[in-house]
């Protein structure tokens, strides 16, 4: 988005009734949350084919969450919800034991070792991730970028989580995130882990 249009797309987010910018806690029998959800293309095409699931875009920044709202305001899909917000604030927004899955897709991988503590897979947000998951609850990692998913998986053996799945040349799924599709493009490798509660 060029520079000039980040204002606007900032003002749209933050007064959009399609995006909650207000501190509420989301009810429902079937919850899957996606954490960085970036222009949406993954969330939304979930929610598309699931409609008695409900389907949540986290995503911090308003630039990228606008891309969401553009296509959320076509689609009016009445199973999702977007948030503009941090991960760090997922309390303000889920109860515990109410989320059935996480996606964390192409999460930054913040490489330079001081900024670890910043990552999605860190302990402090393992913490977080394991009080909002219901028992059994799934949480799904996809990466390109190695030396994050190989911290990632130490970070999960030493959680409360079980291991339930370490792909180190992960499938094209139906649905991707844009990202990946970019990177499949490119060449490069996925790495996936999924985790359960």
């Amino acid at each position: 988005m060029r520079v000039k249009n980040v204002k606007e797309a900032f003002l749209k987010v933050k007064t959009s009734p399609l995006i909650w910018n207000e501190k509420k806690v989301i009810i429902h029998p079937d919850i899957n949350l996606e954490i960085g959800a970036g222009k949406g293309k993954f969330i939304i095409e979930k929610a598309l084919q699931n409609p008695t699931k409900l389907f949540v875009a986290l995503e911090k920044y308003s630039s990228i969450c606008y891309r969401i709202l553009e296509k959320q305001q076509q689609l009016l899909l009445p199973n999702l919800v977007i948030i503009n917000d941090e991960a760090r604030f997922i309390f303000d927004y889920f109860m515990e034991n109410s989320v059935s899955t996480i996606y964390l897709n192409f999460s930054d991988p913040w490489p330079r070792r001081r900024d670890h503590k910043k990552r999605l897979t860190a302990p402090f947000y393992l913490e977080l991730y394991e009080q909002i998951l219901k028992m059994g609850g799934k949480l799904y990692l996809r990466t390109d970028h190695f030396n994050f998913f190989r911290d990632s998986l130490k970070y999960f053996k030493n959680s409360v989580f079980i291991i339930k799945e370490v792909l180190y040349e992960a499938p094209e799924l139906t649905i991707m995130s844009e990202y990946e599709l970019l990177k499949r493009n490119n060449g490069k490798k996925i790495y996936q882990l999924i985790v359960q509660k």
